[in-house]
């Protein structure tokens, strides 16, 4: 009987052997450039944010879901997910413009929160029975007659004490109306406010120069927003540091009435807002 031929096992002069691929490696190797490639993009790019309260009404509804530009101010530690790498200074860094709706995470917080730029550093601010007033001189101000707000289940009819809920009943369902007014900045950006009451608390600021390194923030929703006329031991925020911003809000990409449910897919579309997708928040039209 003939031994067993070896030519198989003979390697031919000037071929290498294939390196052996463990089973699953591939896929492994492609779900952490995957993963590497979302958090660059989530870091550097864009990211998404939705809103959890109403304190950006008229602008902004609970349930709107926006892509925040992550470059317009540099980065720094609140630029990334879980602030790793944990920066000590902001990169690229610049300051926003007055009227910007920014994100940014509140110091000791890791949660983020959106408002509107109103004083840059340098700037002193005032509330005087509700009249904004930047650099000694007050922003025009326009009524704009009354919001209404399509009630559901992200969006019900809040109010501040003592202020009543207005409802109006349409073919279309229930309204929730409130006081609305346009208010323009020095550099021409204009958007729409609510005022709901003569609040002590919101409508008064004293004139308070903005600290370097500092932004002062509020809320469209002048009279249901702890921003930065409120210190953090009052529930605000008081002066933002730049290092805190996270990024400019540029458009809503989803928007959800709080109909939807998550085992019923089918709800995720009836309960879409078609006309806010697409907003962005550029001047008032």
């Amino acid at each position: 009987m003939k031994p067993p031929s070896k030519r198989s096992a003979t390697r031919r002069p000037g071929r290498r052997a294939r390196p052996r691929t463990e089973p699953g490696g591939i896929s492994i190797r492609f779900l952490l450039t995957l993963a590497l490639l979302a958090w660059a993009i989530r870091s550097f790019v864009v990211a998404p944010f939705s809103i959890p309260s109403g304190s950006m009404l008229p602008t902004l509804y609970i349930g709107d879901y926006l892509m925040v530009a992550k470059w317009p101010y540099g980065y720094s530690k609140a630029s990334f997910p879980l602030g790793i790498p944990p920066l000590d200074k902001r990169l690229f860094g610049r300051l926003p413009e007055r009227g910007d709706v920014v994100v940014f995470r509140p110091a000791g917080s890791p949660t983020d929160v959106v408002k509107r730029v109103i004083g840059l550093p340098g700037d002193t601010v005032e509330v005087a029975q509700g009249m904004l007033i930047l650099n000694g001189k007050p922003l025009p101000r326009q009524e704009m007659g009354t919001f209404a707000m399509p009630v559901s289940d992200n969006s019900p009819c809040r109010v501040v004490p003592p202020a009543t809920p207005m409802l109006r009943e349409s073919k279309e369902g229930r309204t929730c109306l409130y006081p609305a007014y346009r208010e323009t900045l020095p550099n021409g950006r204009t958007y729409a406010v609510l005022d709901q009451v003569d609040s002590p608390a919101a409508d008064h600021f004293a004139p308070t120069l903005v600290p370097a390194g500092h932004v002062f923030l509020m809320g469209d929703n002048r009279d249901d927003s702890l921003d930065s006329r409120f210190s953090p031991m009052e529930g605000g925020m008081g002066f933002v540091p730049v290092e805190n911003l996270v990024g400019r809000a540029m458009i809503t990409f989803w928007s959800t009435d709080g109909g939807a449910s998550y085992v019923k897919p089918w709800t995720w579309f009836t309960a879409l807002r078609t006309d806010r997708i697409g907003n962005t928040f550029g001047n008032l039209k």
